[in-house]
């Protein structure tokens, strides 16, 4: 569920050593009966343990999973992606690296890339991106283009491992997970950021982002100011005063409107109706205080569906709601198309290339069934007619 908790039956922990013996992680959890026996669920960091029995999956499946992910993506009128690559807390960083050379570096030189991806690599592999980026500069092609670095702070809301201020409801002794040492992130961050990389770090709860303010202050501190543009991945639940400091500090805060339609049913439940309406996916609080806000949809966690997010924002409604969820954080349709291209091209410093149709940026830009921009506001289509890269059809 959501890349921060999985499900293993008897036979697949026996197989990998889990027991009553078994000691929880650091930042991660077995859960456990009240006997102690392990239910088969694992949360975050606990998910390693059943990693390294799993059946690795052949080059041959993860280029054309590339090419299939691709062609889905121009389906729904996505050029252009921000790649994290397929990592966990506590897992090892080598199938990120493994991913770049067996499937990018062959589609590239196969001349096979159809969509445009800006390529994330773990944290503790910065000094890897930097020689990378060294060598080869900031893109490989117009295809490809390497961003910089990603860590977690925290697990995720529906594995109540999302790290918050107060308890979860009905849970008074779990505030949830920090999943990397404060520490080590701050020394990596520093080293990444002296060596120009870009960083991008996962924080959902309230504490787990004000705990990232706290350390980007520390490293403008330390680091200086300059055009970093720190990226939060997800920044789902902030403390008041929060949304006013990522403008102040320049912070991207990069979210996904549809995990809103999941986290309208059941975020009161696990945090309280008024934490939940004060703190949960606060768009309009975000812009208000000067932020750079950039959509995107965690896919495959959330649909790929640029369209479908648009309309979340504007909206706030999940399926069978009459009303919207918390209402005052809804965003018109002009901010929410900019969040998911210029701001979100931007977010990745890739503004200069992508994100409008401007002079000396790749035509890349979709055919709506719309008639005009009032008939497009007034009923926002549920697909595209056509996708362009670079000024050729690339869908259907």
């Amino acid at each position: 569920m959501d890349g921060h908790m999985g499900i293993a039956n008897s036979l697949a922990m026996k197989i990998a050593g889990i027991d009553k013996t078994t000691n929880d992680p650091i930042g991660g959890t077995i859960m456990r009966t009240a006997e102690g026996e392990p239910t088969g669920l694992l949360v975050d960091t606990a998910m390693v343990l059943m990693f390294d029995v799993i059946e690795k999956v052949s080059i041959h499946e993860r280029r054309e999973a590339l090419l299939r992910a691709s062609r889905h993506a121009l389906m729904r009128g996505v050029t252009t992606v921000v790649d994290v690559g397929s990592y966990f807390p506590g897992a090892s960083a080598e199938k990120t690296w493994q991913d770049f050379s067996d499937v990018y570096e062959w589609a590239h030189s196969m001349q096979k890339m159809l969509i445009r991806v800006c390529l994330f690599f773990p944290m503790p592999t910065w000094a890897r991106v930097s020689d990378l980026i060294s060598e080869n500069g900031r893109s490989l092609s117009q295809w490809i283009h390497l961003g910089g670095v990603k860590a977690f702070l925290d697990g995720s809301l529906g594995s109540s491992s999302a790290l918050f201020h107060e308890p979860y409801e009905g849970d008074p002794g779990n505030y949830g997970l920090q999943v990397t040492d404060m520490d080590s992130l701050l020394n990596r961050t520093l080293e990444s950021d002296k060596s120009g990389l870009q960083v991008a770090i996962h924080a959902i709860g309230d504490k787990a982002n004000d705990m990232l303010l706290d350390m980007v202050d520390k490293v403008v501190d330390l680091n200086g100011v300059k055009d970093r543009r720190f990226r939060i991945e997800h920044a789902q639940h902030l403390a008041p005063a929060a949304a006013n400091r990522f403008g102040k500090q320049g912070i991207i805060a990069s979210v996904q409107p549809d995990h809103l339609l999941d986290d309208a049913d059941f975020a009161a439940k696990k945090i309280g109706f008024d934490r939940a309406q004060r703190s949960s996916y606060t768009f309009r609080s975000l812009l208000a205080g000067g932020a750079q806000l950039a959509f995107g949809s965690d896919w495959p966690v959330s649909d790929i569906n640029p369209l479908q997010a648009i309309q979340t924002a504007i909206s706030r409604k999940p399926p069978g709601w009459e009303v919207p969820w918390i209402p005052a954080e809804r965003l018109s349709l002009d901010e929410s198309l900019k969040a998911h291209t210029i701001s979100a091209a931007y977010a990745c410093f890739l503004d200069h290339a992508v994100g409008s149709l401007s002079q000396g940026k790749y035509a890349d830009f979709v055919v709506l069934p719309s008639t005009s921009w009032d008939a497009f506001a007034s009923d926002l289509p549920a697909h595209v007619l056509a996708t362009y890269v670079s000024g050729k059809l690339a869908y259907p």
